[in-house]
């Protein structure tokens, strides 16, 4: 069993910075795979970003270059670090856990929402212009 707890969310105007951390306890076999999504009001949930055991990582195509997600070596924490943030990235952010076969070799070529069983609860990002 995993539990993810987030942390780090906020209100900001637009151009500032936020740092999300997750909390993540379990074993480490389901963490092959850890990863950042956001749900913004009346959409649908979508990947921000994704870690594997091995360090690699994936973003969605228009968040590389603003965020960057990474982990503490026992795969304890999760942070993402949101850089010249915009009103559209206000949206519940949620931390997430995968393990297994999916988990340790779809992290980062195929990071969909239905490889993750494990979730956080969330944590609201509020970025005004």
């Amino acid at each position: 069993q995993v539990k993810l707890m987030e942390s780090g969310g906020g209100s900001v105007q637009a151009g500032g910075s936020l740092k999300l951390s997750c909390a993540a306890s379990g074993s480490k076999d389901s963490k092959y795979c850890m990863g950042w999504f956001r749900q913004a009001p009346g959409k649908e949930r979508e990947v921000v970003a994704t870690i594997d055991d091995y360090g690699g990582t994936s973003y969605a195509d228009r968040l590389q270059g603003r965020f960057t997600i990474s982990q503490d070596n026992p795969r304890n924490t999760l942070t993402l670090q949101m850089n010249n943030l915009e009103p559209e990235d206000t949206a519940m952010y949620y931390c997430a856990a995968a393990g297994g076969w999916a988990g340790a070799n779809l992290c980062t070529s195929s990071p969909r929402e239905d490889l993750f069983a494990y979730w956080g609860q969330g944590t609201q990002v509020t970025v005004s212009s």
